[in-house]
């Protein structure tokens, strides 16, 4: 059973707390805050515009409108500043194709990075010899101390997956980590030049779609002069060829009617 006294001991610790909570209000006063008059005419300066960041991932910069703003809340004296921003870290996985004996590199660090301050970070990387993947585990150690790759010439050792941390000097965070996959081919493996397989109608529209008419207009009439001259030729040649199976085709029809005439009129 429970104790009679032990509740009533509770009902009474409970009403003195709810007591204290409803007399504390009353007993304990405030006093106003006085504000400085310095303070009241600080002028603070603080970013009142931003654009969104440079880049999608790793370290990039965005551009703030900062602006002096009076107690009466008017902008004066606003300047542009350049600052650092990070949008994300992570940034996928990026594809090439290199042909045996080409030139080729490839950087870690955008061109926004390295105007920024290239001296803030460091750059590590690892590589995944002859493979194109994301896997970390296939990874090894890649000696390369700059933020740039360098082929020259390209070798197809040289083919694999480069993956690039990129870290705080100061911090040691990481704040990019980007793949580079890298396929090398042989130059007589296969033609990779697109532009050279569409007919000059589809180089038209393709131009016309990259705002390029006037710089290829000269070069599109060459190649539809060429086309109309080899189809010309090749009409000609067959009409020729034509003309001289059919007129065969007649005389020897001519001859040997000629020639079933001739025996009749020998037999009457």
């Amino acid at each position: 059973m429970e104790n009679p006294d032990m509740k009533t001991l509770g009902n009474s610790h409970v009403f003195g707390i709810l007591s204290c909570a409803f007399y504390l209000p009353l007993v304990v006063s405030f006093d106003k805050v006085t504000i400085p008059a310095e303070l009241k005419s600080a002028v603070v300066k603080i970013a009142v515009n931003s654009t969104s960041c440079s880049v999608t991932c790793g370290p990039g910069f965005k551009l703030e409108e900062m602006c002096e703003i009076t107690p009466a809340g008017e902008r004066r004296n606003c300047t542009l500043r350049r600052s650092a921003c990070l949008t994300s870290w992570v940034c996928g996985l990026l594809h090439f194709t290199v042909h045996v004996g080409k030139p080729f590199q490839f950087s870690c660090l955008t061109s926004d990075a390295v105007s920024f301050g290239s001296q803030a970070y460091s750059c590590t990387w690892r590589l995944a010899q002859g493979l194109i993947t994301t896997n970390d585990v296939l990874f090894k150690p890649f000696n390369n101390p700059d933020s740039v790759i360098r082929f020259s010439p390209t070798r197809e050792s040289d083919a694999g997956t480069y993956r690039c941390d990129v870290q705080m000097l100061k911090t040691f965070k990481v704040i990019k980590r980007v793949y580079f996959g890298v396929r090398v081919i042989q130059n007589d493996l296969v033609d990779l030049n697109f532009q050279k397989s569409l007919t000059w109608e589809q180089k038209l529209a393709a131009n016309k779609e990259e705002g390029n008419t006037e710089n290829s207009t000269h070069q599109e009439v060459q190649e539809q002069q060429h086309f109309w001259q080899g189809e010309l030729f090749y009409e000609c040649l067959i009409g020729v060829a034509s003309g001289v199976i059919a007129g065969v085709l007649v005389s020897m029809a001519l001859y040997f009617l000629q020639k079933i005439l001739g025996r009749r009129a020998a037999k009457k």
